[in-house]
């Protein structure tokens, strides 16, 4: 199944934290790092705002260099702990859409997002993350959608600040065509010089190449590290995003791209989402007890209700009729609806807490179980949305899952 995989690069993380928080920076070059002590300080740049970038300064350079290239700046200490707190609400966003997301460091992350989102709908997810991430935090991230890691990275850097960009499957070629080969994972400085030498220059120019060319061993690139850069080359990487932590909750969410006030669409599309979330719980062998709505409407104003079930489930029929009943309790009528959010929380591993009362589930909650892994095995074997609800086709359904 082709996968879709997304990079969240947070925008020069820390200056935009203390830019945030201090409005009167905001256009001025921001250093975060070592105390400068008027061009003597000893330590190093944390990170350095675009503006002071225009300046020549980066993160990992001596501070006193720094200040001699922008002695103009505004010089900041680092504050870890403020830049934690804000990295961990991120980090709760983007698990609010998949449970399979890799933290590489406190402002990026790796998200795989393929049971969730066909290929097609990579960008108006991540154009949806990244609203998210600004209306909850004031920051700005840049993303990159594509079929593998190493292309998502690569994708979400090339236009920063603020920046969406997609590799489609397919284009994977003509994505990397006319990059310069230090794009490549792995390629340094120092792998850079023999292969510039070599009149390597674009990505394009290994395509040539194959792992028993003597060309490779003569540039210092024989073995498994030379075969994996020539795979990188043609854009292929296997490498499944791994998570660090258990989830303490799986849900997804969805911002509709106007707002609406229909009942029967917010009903088909929590319907929508109830089934989104019950494939991710099953895909895990988790279960859960809790279900959470999640409600925002055209003002921003949001609201969350929850309700505990008496058995944990896995189903998306069990989840939907609980969410259901929690918007009923939301008085909207007279609002419109900007998103809806369902998850849950309290897991467990499949069968493991309703072992003893098998027999005692209600006979619905079951048959909808066999009915969900049925329709997993099917969209193993044919792709996701070979199977879909009747309920959700025809107008007013929501498609975007």
């Amino acid at each position: 199944m082709t996968r879709t995989i997304l990079h969240v690069d947070m925008d020069a993380f820390y200056t935009s934290v203390e830019e945030r928080d201090h409005p009167e920076y905001r256009g001025k070059p921001v250093i975060v790092g070592a105390d400068p002590k008027d061009g003597r300080g000893r330590g190093v740049v944390a990170a350095s705002s675009y503006e002071a970038r225009r300046y020549g300064v980066r993160s990992a350079m001596p501070i006193s260099r720094a200040w001699r290239a922008c002695p103009q700046g505004i010089y900041l200490r680092v504050n870890m702990e403020k830049y934690a707190e804000v990295s961990s609400r991120i980090m709760d966003i983007l698990g609010s859409y998949t449970d399979l997301v890799e933290p590489l460091s406190i402002d990026e992350a790796f998200l795989d997002v393929s049971v969730i989102c066909l290929p097609q709908r990579g960008r108006a997810l991540a154009a949806e993350i990244k609203e998210n991430i600004w209306k909850g935090e004031d920051l700005r991230a840049s993303i990159g959608v594509a079929p593998n890691k190493f292309l998502a990275k690569i994708a979400s850097d090339l236009e920063k600040p603020d920046g969406l960009v997609v590799v489609p499957p397919g284009g994977e070629l003509e994505f990397l065509r006319d990059l310069p080969i230090e794009r490549l994972w792995g390629v340094g400085p120092k792998t850079a010089e023999p292969l510039l030498r070599g009149g390597f220059r674009r990505i394009s120019d290994l395509w040539s190449l194959s792992a028993s060319d003597p060309r490779m061993a003569s540039m210092g690139l024989s073995g498994k590290n030379g075969e994996h850069l020539l795979l990188l080359a043609r854009g292929v990487d296997d490498r499944p995003v791994v998570p660090h932590r258990e989830p303490k909750s799986i849900g997804h969410e969805t911002t509709f791209e106007e707002d609406i006030e229909d009942p029967e669409r917010a009903r088909k599309t929590l319907l929508s989402l109830s089934d989104a979330v019950a494939v991710r719980l099953r895909k895990h062998g988790l279960e859960g007890k809790t279900v959470t709505l999640k409600f925002r409407d055209e003002t921003f104003a949001t609201e969350t209700r929850a309700h505990t079930l008496s058995a944990p489930v896995a189903d998306g029929a069990s989840i939907f009729e609980a969410a259901l009943l929690l918007l009923d309790r939301i008085r909207w009528k007279g609002r419109k609806v900007r998103l809806l959010g369902v998850s849950v929380s309290s897991l467990s591993t499949a069968g493991k807490v309703s072992q003893l009362s098998l027999f005692d589930r209600p006979e619905k909650v079951v048959k909808n179980e066999k009915l969900g892994r049925a329709r997993d095995a099917l969209e193993a074997r044919f792709g996701k949305g070979a199977v879909s609800r009747a309920s959700l086709l025809g107008p007013g359904s929501q498609d975007e899952q």
